[in-house]
């Protein structure tokens, strides 16, 4: 009975709705403005212009042949590439196809017009075998169609395809037409289009990826669409809609997240097919004379089904959502009314509230219509000056040195035009303040650095190909950045832009979504093949530092030499990211740390089977006021070990997660969406509408007594090298990962401090506080200085162990320090030099463990070490030997005490004195027992770890036994007053009071 109601309510609201618009013209509208006002130069670039092609744009000759000929050219040509298209009327009367990197982009005072001729063969007719049963005006698809074989329609390997600044138009008697089939994946889109259907079917099919400003008139409906390429979420930023005869948008699963869209004069704006789910997020919207339901919700008690809505501004809206399988209706607050949020599906009011499927709104009457929300995306500065880079002499040709040219053109110009090629750049461009670099499509027109560039190769701090300016209104947009396979320094971009700044279209090229180039006489960078062995050896693709903010629309790292493909830290200046997919590295995908004040819509991570088995998708720490809309996190279909988390948090306050998608086609996505990593918290469910993180959760750290042994973190994979600094902190690492941790004693929280691309082997603290790394450094095969390849030949002290001659040589274990609280700043690798030069000595860092399988355990730890690392408080130093590349951790050695060193191959400890040069003597055993790890408390008691944790006095009597759930690897005291003994095992940090 309540179905039968709900119909007949939406029958007699639409009735009374419809007379008033049907007598309603069309609202006045401004006319479309043209974004490209001249015609910009390109060589590579194909024009539709008489002169080049058999065409007139007077809209009277049928111009459909040519203009498929002209985007064929660019595909066949180049493999990708542009077609422009001059200001005009042009008419076609058959299906164009686009084929993947190729891109359509309108120039002139008012935007190209493509117009689908009245009654044009083959647009009457229904297509039931036709997905979208429709006939298009423009098809994208994944190649160029063959004859008499089936179109290849665009797919999840369809990138870089796009349609920019042309206008498009059905002609009356064309029932089936629809303007375009948009099926594409990363990198594509549609913007600055209108498109005026008329009496035709629709504006858009399928939709992909992403659009901005895009505006829909007429049609039974505005878009209809699937799910997305390959089921990722759409992203639709400042959009129009009017005048749809059914509904502005009709959707199944097609991860909507939009960002200002105003609908005018239709009976519905977001219809769902019945039977299926909808991920809706949108926020700062317009509705305006909807005379049914503004949204159909179906499915609507299952947890896939989500909807998020926050700021929209209704007029004449009565009935804001209905819910056709119940019944159900939410009427609107009056005439005008604001919904000031609107969530419905699964939700958790905190991290440990119990899941409860749930519609919440807010609303509120207004007295007036408020004007659309403000635009966050820059305008450009006019097109009159932009400086077409080639005419500094810049080439592009992948092979000449454009650095210079290209930061001439900066330095003369704030606005700088790209045109297509691959320029190559051997140090780092710099922005200025109000600096913008243009250009059309990021595969085809790239800065990119050789393998081995002498100044982003060997060790040191990240260094950037593109550096913004600080805090300025930077906008760099349409070129892709390559920083090549074997470059271990190099970051794609370091931004630090302010909050109008614009980083849009721009892919971080290597491994997936690499295209080839067909151009004669140039070069790219072909590194991309390169060895595994490479993988995860450069910093980050995109970091966002120093209070760096803005938009971040349409960005894609899938490069797997990357250690992750964003990270951001360290800002609150707001933030937009609009459509972010990043994908396939080793460690880790995203990491947000220290950072206020951003909204994340649609953003997309995807782990691949061979790369990203292992990778621990998104971190969050130290985090507030930050939102995550329409978050969608994947792992293929080829898969097959299982995960733990997707996310994990740390220390955050304040951050607000809507429509959650955590999913695989196998039986292995990530088991846990998140972990608190401190709290231990989990959530579960795999898909929901919303959690809240409202505060920092306490850790166990509470609960650390003295005979009891309390877990305080989990989920590492092989947790050790621990230490301790003056004020009781504690740091350990993750060598294979590549982490470093700090329990903080004050807050009694763990942090991850830093995940560079460096293995840290073993840690410790100088004086001052510094963290010093021990590090695994493999230098780069073909990398050279002042013309001499990079070489670390094994010491005469590897001889006596089997470590080193099982593929563990060719690396030079090395340290570098670094202020925790500043990591990314301050790292810089220590001086290594003779101990003579080191006039007082405070204290050693010696190898904790020495596996010397040849019984010369003694003697090379009684060696008179010629070569030291010198920290930067000038005291403490840390031998050159080969044990530390084996070492689990770091013991302290004070000349005049002694020190106890684990003789690891024959299982037990021994004591040395430490003379006043740091040298270890008179070596004596202290107990039958020692693995990897011992430490001593202030009364000189010594605990030992093996197996378990033996603690005796300092004659070498077991004194007591300390149980741990697990194998403990490495251990410290530290804490308040040295009263606790923190342990690392396996998998967990573990710590208890001692006595």
């Amino acid at each position: 009975m309540s179905n039968k109601i709900f119909s007949l309510l939406l029958i007699l609201v639409a009735q009374q709705s419809i007379f008033g618009q049907n007598k309603k013209a069309a609202s006045a509208y401004p006319q479309s403005k043209s974004f490209y006002q001249l015609r910009l130069e390109d060589e590579d670039a194909a024009y539709f212009t008489p002169e080049k092609f058999k065409i007139r744009n007077d809209g009277k000759s049928d111009v459909s042949d040519e203009l498929q000929r002209a985007i064929d050219e660019v595909k066949i040509k180049f493999n990708f590439g542009i077609v422009f298209i001059p200001e005009g009327t042009y008419r076609i009367s058959k299906t164009i196809y686009i084929p993947t990197a190729v891109r359509v982009i309108g120039y002139g005072k008012k935007r190209p017009v493509f117009v689908l001729a009245d009654n044009s063969p083959g647009f009457q007719e229904q297509y039931p075998q036709d997905k979208g049963n429709a006939k298009y005006m423009f098809w994208f698809t994944s190649g160029i169609p063959k004859p008499g074989a089936p179109i290849p329609d665009a797919g999840a390997s369809t990138f870089y395809s796009a349609m920019s600044n042309v206008d498009l138009k059905i002609g009356n008697g064309n029932p089936s037409a629809v303007a375009l089939r948009t099926h594409f994946a990363q990198h594509s889109f549609i913007s600055h289009v209108d498109i005026h259907t008329g009496n035709g079917k629709a504006g858009m099919f399928d939709v992909g990826n992403e659009m901005e400003d895009v505006r829909f008139f007429g049609g039974e409906y505005g878009i209809y669409t699937f799910k997305p390429s390959p089921g990722w979420q759409f992203m639709m930023v400042d959009t129009y809609f009017e005048g749809q005869r059914k509904a502005a948008i009709k959707s199944q699963e097609a991860g909507l997240t939009i960002v200002r869209m105003s609908v005018k004069n239709v009976p519905t704006v977001i219809e769902t097919n019945p039977g299926f789910y909808e991920k809706l997020f949108m926020e700062d919207s317009r509705f305006e004379n909807i005379s049914g339901p503004a949204l159909t919700i179906s499915n609507e008690n299952n947890a896939y089904t989500q909807f998020s809505l926050k700021n929209i501004d209704c007029n004449k809206v009565p009935v804001f959502a209905g819910f056709p399988a119940s019944g159900k209706t939410i009427p609107g607050a009056g005439a005008i009314y604001k919904v000031k949020q609107f969530f419905h599906g699964l939700q958790m009011a905190d991290l440990t509230a119990k899941p409860v499927h749930n519609t919440i709104h807010e609303m509120e009457m207004l007295k007036s219509f408020p004007e659309p929300a403000k635009k966050d995306i820059p305008e450009f500065p006019e097109i009159k000056s932009w400086a077409n880079l080639k005419t500094f002499g810049a080439k592009g040709d992948g092979v000449t040195d454009d650095t210079k040219a290209i930061q001439a053109a900066i330095d003369k110009y704030d606005v700088v035009y790209v045109p297509q090629g691959w320029y190559r750049v051997t140090e780092t461009i710099k922005m200025k303040p109000k600096s913008a670099l243009i250009g059309l499509n990021p595969i085809s027109t790239q800065f990119i650095i050789e393998d081995n560039t002498e100044a982003f190769g060997s060790f040191g701090p990240p260094k950037a190909v593109v550096e913004s300016s600080v805090g300025g209104s930077n906008i760099l947009t349409g070129i892709g950045i390559s920083t090549g396979a074997s470059n271990s320094r190099a970051v794609g971009c370091k931004w630090m832009a302010g909050a109008n700044s614009y980083l849009n279209d721009v892919k971080f090229v290597g491994g997936h979504g690499t295209i080839n180039r067909k151009k004669v006489g140039t070069a790219g960078n072909d590194s991309h093949g390169q060895s595994e062995s490479l993988w995860d050896t450069q910093y980050w693709s995109l970091w966002i530092t120093n209070g760096g903010g803005g938009t971040f629309k349409n960005i894609w790292s899938a490069n797997t030499y990357a250690t992750s493909g964003t990270y951001v830290s360290n800002t609150s200046t707001p933030g937009r990211i609009y459509a972010m997919s990043i994908e396939h590295h080793v460690r880790n995908e995203v990491r947000f740390k220290n950072v206020s004040n951003w909204k994340v819509y649609a953003l997309q991570l995807e782990e691949e089977s061979k790369e990203s088995s292992e990778c621990q998708p998104f971190e969050l720490e130290d985090c507030s006021n930050m939102v995550f809309a329409n978050l969608y996190m994947f792992r293929v279909i080829r898969v097959k070990t299982p995960y733990p988390y997707s996310v994990r948090s740390w220390n955050n306050k304040q951050i607000e997660f809507l429509n959650v998608h955590n999913y695989s086609q196998t039986k292995y996505p990530s088991t846990i969406p998140l972990l608190d990593v401190n709290s231990g918290a989990e959530v579960r469910p795999w898909e929901f509408n919303r959690l809240l993180i409202n505060d920092i959760k306490t850790s166990a750290a509470t609960d650390i007594a003295v005979g009891k042994v309390t877990q305080l973190a989990k989920g590492f994979e092989f947790a050790d090298g621990i230490c301790r600094d003056s004020k009781g902190n504690i740091y350990f690492s993750e060598s294979r990962q590549r982490r470093i941790y700090k329990w903080s004693e004050s807050k009694n929280t763990l942090s991850l401090i830093a995940d560079f691309p460096w293995e840290p082997l073993s840690l410790g603290c100088d004086s001052k506080d510094n963290l010093l790394v021990v590090f695994k450094y493999v230098p780069k095969p073909g990398y050279v200085v002042n013309g001499q390849p990079e070489t670390f030949p094994n010491p005469p002290d590897a001889a006596g162990t089997s470590f080193s001659g099982w593929g563990n040589s060719g690396f030079g274990t090395l340290v570098y320090a670094m202020n925790p609280d500043q990591p990314e700043e301050t790292m810089h690798l220590l001086e290594k030099a003779p101990l003579e030069k080191v006039a007082k000595i405070h204290k050693t860092l010696n190898p904790s463990n020495r596996r010397r399988d040849s019984g010369d355990f003694n003697n090379v730890s009684t060696n008179n070490f010629k070569e030291c690392w010198i920290a930067p408080d000038g005291v403490t130093i840390i031998p050159v030997v080969y044990d530390l590349a084996r070492s689990n951790s770091l013991i302290e050695g004070f000349p005049g005490k002694p020190l106890y060193g684990a003789d690891e191959y024959l299982k037990r400890t021994v004591k040395f004195n430490v003379g006043p040069k740091g040298y270890l003597t008179d070596p004596q055993i202290f107990t039958e027992k020692g693995e990897f790890s011992s430490t001593v408390d202030d009364e000189g008691n010594v605990y030992i770890a093996d197996g378990q944790i033996y603690i005796y006095d300092k004659t070498g009597k077991q004194i007591g036994e300390i149980e741990v759930p697990e194998r403990p690897s490495t251990i410290v005291i530290g804490g308040e007053n040295n009263r606790t003994l923190f342990i690392t095992t396996r998998n967990s940090l573990y710590a208890t009071g001692i006595k």
